[in-house]
């Protein structure tokens, strides 16, 4: 037997093709087994955990953490900062990425750097950049006294610091987007007659919409989960200052607990439900 299949190239060649294609699928299988367990522990371990400890009493208690008022006006707060965050970064964004993609300009390596230190600086030491800077002994404390807007330990504050730690993921989804879109299109839409306004809307907007939508959900998501910035800019903010994050983080304090998980597990449904959707309305896009 051993004879015959040596004496036989394509029948060993065959065989060889064969057991290499059953070993290829076995690591598939692995692999697959591997990512699989990686986000099992760092995603579905967690929300779980959250799950259960929230309806450790019932689905009761659950509803009537909800009810309280300084819940419902924490999640407004957080709407409410999201949503301003969310707007700037639409518009700021996106002339950030069409700056970089469409110009050359001295030190323009130098702000590209930068535009990603937020992803390598910690949100406490973020709030605290923003406490020396409009503090009440800051570095532009004669200006904030002159205007007569409190930044520090207020709303304004608590929204510049979400926006220092949101600040990439516009600017990171929108820059590849405008790198392939092909600006042919634009000119022909210039020989036409149209305005550059009328070229945006109608040529360039189009082309950028789901790396904006994008863009906007992972800001949004990230902004509605801000803490430490949040927390050191806003002195632990209570009332009607409080944020959703910092009304876990006080109630964990106050042992709280079903307030709190059911909080953090409304807060992390909704930001992976965003995510979700906003993924599959890119790929129906494309």
């Amino acid at each position: 037997m051993k004879n015959s299949i040596a004496n036989n190239p394509a029948l060993l060649s065959r065989i060889v093709q064969s057991v290499d294609k059953q070993k290829g699928k076995w690591i598939g299988w692995i692999m697959i087994g591997v990512v699989l367990m990686y986000v099992s522990v760092l995603i579905l371990a967690p929300l779980i955990a959250l799950t259960v400890n929230a309806f450790e009493r019932g689905l009761g208690a659950v509803i009537a953490s909800f009810s309280q008022s300084y819940v419902l006006l924490s999640f407004w707060n957080t709407l409410w900062i999201g949503l301003i965050v969310v707007s700037i970064h639409a518009v700021f964004g996106t002339i950030v990425a069409w700056v970089f993609v469409r110009h050359r300009f001295p030190g323009r390596d130098l702000i590209n750097g930068l535009v990603d230190m937020p992803f390598a600086v910690s949100p406490v030491v973020a709030g605290y950049m923003l406490l020396l800077l409009f503090g009440r002994n800051g570095l532009l404390a004669p200006l904030v006294e002159a205007t007569g807007i409190r930044v520090a330990f207020a709303f304004p504050g608590m929204i510049l610091a979400t926006l220092f730690v949101t600040l990439p993921f516009m600017i990171r989804e929108l820059i590849p987007v405008l790198e392939a879109f092909d600006t042919r299109q634009e000119k022909a839409a210039a020989t036409l007659g149209a305005n550059g306004w009328q070229t945006f809307w109608r040529v360039t907007f189009p082309a950028l919409r789901w790396g904006m939508i994008y863009g906007i959900t992972l800001t949004f998501a990230r902004a509605l989960g801000e803490f430490g910035a949040v927390l050191v800019i806003g002195g632990a903010a209570q009332g009607k200052m409080m944020t959703t994050t910092l009304f876990i983080y006080h109630a964990l304090e106050e042992r709280q607990y079903i307030g709190a998980y059911s909080a953090a597990l409304a807060l992390g449904l909704f930001s992976l439900v965003l995510v979700l959707g906003s993924d599959r309305l890119r790929r129906k896009g494309h």
